[in-house]
């Protein structure tokens, strides 16, 4: 059985990020979507949110797990027995970025590979943090995120208003 590691922050789960998600649960056996942590970035939600969000926008999909993690994404890759890293990527500067990230990530520990899959058209633009933006001045997102997700922004940015 082949299992590749999603890794992410997740920050929320977009539906781009589901895009990528769905069709590498087509490629592989098992595909295991990392929730990260402890990124180098501000978040809205916590692990434990982000989690859940994710578990139940995959909910339909069998051969999906979700789980939190820790430390370098190749450790994560290495402990759960993903001989492949997913990524997607949108535009080129995501190119730039995951080109220096295999790269290390290689260095680190060659035996584990990178698929990179690109975004769906309808979905290059959309960016979790330019997402969030648009949540929080009260923006339509419904069609950029799953309705739960949408639901949960909402709440978010409604009680950090009060």
């Amino acid at each position: 059985m082949v299992t590749a590691l999603y890794p992410g922050s997740f920050d929320p789960v977009t539906m781009g990020h589901l895009d990528v998600a769905r069709r590498a649960a087509r490629l592989f056996d098992k595909v295991l979507v990392a929730v990260y942590d402890t990124p180098s970035k501000s978040l809205l939600f916590d692990t434990a949110e982000r989690v859940d969000l994710m578990r139940r926008a995959v909910a339909d999909i069998g051969n999906i797990e979700v789980i939190p993690f820790t430390g370098l994404v190749v450790q994560c890759a290495r402990d759960t027995g993903s001989a492949t890293i997913i990524r997607g990527l949108r535009s080129g500067p995501d190119f730039e970025y995951e080109s220096q990230m295999f790269f290390m990530n290689r260095r680190l520990e060659p035996d584990v590979d990178m698929v990179a899959l690109m975004s769906d058209a309808e979905h290059m633009m959309i960016s979790s943090s330019l997402l969030k933006e648009v949540a929080r001045l009260g923006g339509d997102i419904t069609e950029m995120v799953p309705p739960h997700v949408a639901a949960a922004l909402h709440e978010k940015f409604q009680l950090s208003a009060q």
